[in-house]
């Protein structure tokens, strides 16, 4: 038996509907002449603006995206993931432009990094152009150390904790790195650059630092995390 084609082709005008083997002969009763409106297209929840969902720029997970931030000659490639994290932190730094001069990065880490991971992320960073507050710079021999590190995160927009195997050891034994770490996450402008360790190492030791999402060099070279943080903090 024939059905009717008004779901599939619409019956637009009478004469559609009686050419509809169905409706053809039901003039007159039921839905009136027979004519129906063309069938309505219902968007789907889970369709994507300018471009098809799974990966991808602008995906979920690990797609490529590109921040507002970002100057179009750049070279360095953002997740999707690195942009949702580092957001809150550049409008933070956008805020903190408007008021007194103030460092670009309060450079936070082990001291037992000082003169080898952490001098390489600063020296980096410095390259392109971020001042940092970086306590192998800053604080003069003889000064009171931890009144100096008050001083440094009170002038800095924004903070990096450079997270080693190093570092884990001394905020587990609640040592100066823990100070200024509670001081950072107080503010919620802490962001972590994990480097030889991990986010579960972290989280075993600090959940609420762990939480915290960034930057990491198993998945970007000390140079362009350099260049992302450059980026992000450039007003």
């Amino acid at each position: 038996m024939s059905g009717c084609t008004a779901p599939r082709e619409g019956h637009r005008t009478a004469s559609g509907a009686a050419n509809c083997p169905v409706c053809r002969g039901s003039r007159g009763r039921g839905r009136g002449n027979g004519y129906y409106p063309p069938p309505t297209y219902v968007p789907s929840a889970y369709s994507r603006v300018g471009g098809s969902s799974g990966s991808g720029s602008g995906s979920h997970g690990s797609g490529r995206s590109r921040p507002s931030w970002q100057p179009n000659t750049s070279s360095v490639s953002y997740t999707t993931d690195q942009v949702r994290a580092l957001t809150p932190y550049r409008n933070a730094v956008v805020r903190a432009a408007r008021g007194p001069e103030l460092r670009d990065v309060f450079l936070c880490h082990a001291w037992d990094d000082r003169r080898g991971s952490a001098q390489e992320l600063y020296d980096l960073l410095e390259a392109e152009g971020v001042t940092v507050w970086f306590s192998e710079k800053d604080i003069v021999l003889g000064q009171p150390f931890l009144r100096e590190i008050d001083r440094g995160l009170a002038r800095s927009r924004t903070g990096l904790v450079l997270v080693t195997p190093a570092l884990l050891k001394r905020v587990d034994n609640r040592g100066v790195s823990d100070k200024e770490l509670s001081e950072l996450l107080a503010r919620d402008l802490l962001i972590p650059v994990v480097h030889e360790t991990t986010y579960e190492d972290l989280r075993r030791v600090s959940p609420l630092l762990g939480s915290r999402h960034g930057l990491d060099t198993g998945d970007d070279s000390m140079a362009d995390i350099a260049k992302k943080i450059a980026e992000m903090v450039a007003v």
